[in-house]
């Protein structure tokens, strides 16, 4: 019997073609709207070049650069201490390219309408490709407006900061043409509570703004050590304060700046996270002495942006790669996306992506316009309305996506594993929920205008009678102080569901936000798929499944 005829026992079919290559930008109908609506229509090329960049070499690079995760090494061969973490090349692309085209820099280097949206967008493109990355270029960009702060400082750093050059080479920054910058808050005792610090500052002189200091303490956790400079916090005499710690002195020497080990993360895979100690590391205050926490808040508002963005691209990501799933899967000589029960759940997790992607661009408009009262105080409240409810959202949706492919979506040659293990850390870092959600408390009791600026922005329903019955419940509910810290993550909640209401009424696409509306502000299912009758969900399912494939 001759068995060459059963060397191949069969045929591959049923399967999607390979999104490898494609656009991110160009298959994202909601990005394209929600950009221009917001005033980043003149930047359209620019992301749309980076759609191709994330679709094609930058996706290739964060699998390479998830897969070959960074290494510390302590010491050298001949026994003296270096202090070094090496990253596969992928990673140095990934950082080259954002660099380059403006990801850390582009609203500081050349403000204008919408620059922020733009590149939020782009780094929403981005971070579909790889989060690990977004790490170091969101700490950079967001070190800004502190630096600002303390002007000599300012000077010196920031056109290395503002660079479009990316050097990652462990020297000084006189020898770099461009500096990225970390963070380093969080010690073992306190974790969020920064004020519970023990890391001490020693004045080397007269002391204050500006001025060098010592420092001699310890970091539980410093995101990417190998950064130029970090931003920290010690305490002096006056208490907790903002200090810049560079990773060499100025006569090129090695800081007292000693790695501990790293981090080993769920996910952020290809971002080094690290223990650090400073045992005598010079530092220069950055901001008043005594007030580190109002300083450095400078930097963690905008990291809190970006925790949003990130979040919302790691849902687009996911959509992405369930609706292409399902437009060319077949079950029982049907495609699943034709299928109801699979519609329902398709266009539910569309509208949730939509929403995040919404509320985190008029986010970025809210920055682009921070000289107008209402926008500041819009910004003030939503960074912590959007960091908690975005973030918290993703983890379940992107489960929810990865079941809608089956076992493909559960091993490894998919995407989907990994945004899984990427999505709790926007949630945490950079202040977790019940932080955020009484943060939200803090900005409507005790800064004037606040409350005033929601209720503004919000409105009166825009003629939908379920949005303004939602609204005068919020108002309701703030009325009621009694036990209104208990309350605060149903008020952060509804606050956002309101706002998310709003954008997508506002916008013009019934589709999206009756359906929105109906599911979010009602009484439904809290699961996804378990939309109400009566929705058009092929038109909502269309909207967000790539074409062309």
């Amino acid at each position: 019997m001759n068995l060459h005829q059963f060397a191949e026992t069969h045929e591959v079919t049923n399967q999607p073609p390979s999104l490898d290559g494609a656009n991110l930008y160009r298959i994202d109908l909601p990005l394209q709207e929600w950009s221009r609506r917001f005033g980043a229509g003149w930047a359209e090329s620019r992301i749309d070049a980076y759609g191709a960049l994330a679709g094609g070499p930058l996706m290739e690079a964060g699998f390479l650069a998830n897969e070959n995760k960074p290494v510390f090494s302590s010491h050298d061969r001949y026994g003296h201490r270096i202090d070094l973490v090496e990253f596969h090349p992928a990673y140095h692309q990934l950082m080259r390219t954002a660099i380059e085209h403006g990801l850390t820099s582009l609203p500081w280097a050349q403000p204008q309408d919408g620059a922020h949206v733009a590149r939020a967008s782009m780094t929403y493109l981005h971070s579909q490709a790889e989060a690990g990355s977004g790490c170091p270029l969101t700490m950079t960009f967001a070190s800004v407006p502190a630096m600002r702060l303390q002007p000599d400082l300012a000077e010196k750093w920031l056109p290395k900061i503002l660079s479009t050059e990316y050097d990652p080479r462990n020297v000084g920054m006189a020898h770099k043409p461009g500096v990225t910058i970390g963070m380093a808050m969080t010690e073992k005792q306190g974790g969020t509570d920064v004020r519970a610090n023990t890391t001490k500052a020693y004045p080397v002189g007269a002391g204050g703004p500006g001025q060098a200091y010592e420092l001699v303490g310890h970091k539980w956790f410093c995101s990417a050590p190998m950064c130029d400079a970090f931003l920290t916090l010690a305490q002096t005499d006056k208490g907790l304060t903002c200090f810049l710690l560079p990773r060499h002195r100025p006569d090129d020497t090695r800081n007292q700046f000693y790695i501990q080990r790293l981090k080993n993360k769920l996910g952020n895979c290809s971002n080094a996270s690290s223990e650090v100690e400073f045992r005598g590391a010079l530092a220069w205050m950055v901001g008043e002495e005594g007030r580190g926490v109002p300083t450095i808040i400078e930097m963690v508002a905008m990291t809190r942006f970006d925790c949003m963005v990130g979040s919302s691209a790691l849902m687009r990501q996911a959509l992405t790669q369930a609706s292409h799933h399902c437009a060319h899967r077949s079950v029982g000589g049907r495609p699943l996306s034709e299928q109801p029960l699979m519609q329902n759940v398709l266009a539910d997790l569309a509208l949730e992506s939509e929403a995040a992607l919404a509320l985190s661009l008029r986010m970025g408009r809210a920055l682009d316009h921070l000289d107008d009262s209402q926008e500041a105080k819009f910004a003030r409240l939503v960074t912590a309305v959007g960091k908690y409810w975005i973030c918290k959202r993703a983890p379940a949706m992107i489960n929810e996506a990865a079941e809608c492919m089956g076992g493909a979506g559960y091993v490894e040659d998919s995407i989907l594993p990994r945004l899984y293990r990427e999505a709790p850390v926007n949630s945490t870092w950079e202040g977790s929920g019940n932080v955020q959600c009484l943060d939200v408390l803090r900005a409507l009791s005790k800064e004037p205008g606040v409350l005033d600026a929601l209720f503004s922005e919000l409105g009166d329903g825009h003629g939908d009678k379920r949005l303004a019955a939602h609204i005068a419940q919020l108002q309701a509910a703030f009325k009621d102080t009694s036990d209104i810290q208990y309350r605060a993550r149903q008020l952060t909640e509804d606050i956002a569901l309101g706002l998310q209401a709003k954008l997508l009424l506002e916008a013009g696409s019934s589709v999206v936000s009756d359906a929105f509306i109906a599911s979010r502000l009602g009484t439904n299912g809290r699961v996804y798929g378990a939309l109400p009758r009566g929705l058009d969900v092929e038109a909502i399912v269309a909207r967000s499944t790539p074409q062309g494939f």
